[in-house]
């Protein structure tokens, strides 16, 4: 058992979330539809890269990659700070780490045939 399905009983087993965090989940799970932004979450979720970086990583023009940034950081996915002029961005939270890490992971299960586990 995970500590996390321990904080699943918090917001109640049997209680629907709510229609705000209906709609932040859908947000979420929205933004990281995308391949070229799912990409990036993964890279982020490790630490800190800056846009040049993380556009040569997933092979994209940096002005697509900013954007994807924007978007990100708008769903609140992502943080950012300041070192000098370069801005800096990482995955936000443990929460989504694991979920970018988990949907991959589960992806990877379903690619590769490997049997699922509980």
């Amino acid at each position: 058992m995970y500590a996390r399905d321990n904080e699943a009983t918090a917001m109640g087993a049997q209680q629907l979330p709510t229609g705000e965090q209906v709609t932040a989940a859908v947000t979420a799970l929205r933004m990281l539809a995308d391949p070229t932004r799912l990409r990036l979450l993964w890279l982020l979720r490790e630490g800190e890269h800056d846009v040049g970086t993380l556009a040569a990583a997933v092979g994209a023009a940096r002005p697509a990659v900013s954007q994807h940034l924007g978007k990100l950081l708008l769903a609140g996915l992502v943080s950012t700070r300041r070192e000098g002029r370069r801005a800096l961005y990482r995955a936000r939270g443990g929460h989504v780490r694991r979920l970018v890490t988990e949907v991959l992971y589960a992806a990877d299960h379903q690619v590769t045939g490997t049997p699922e586990h509980d």
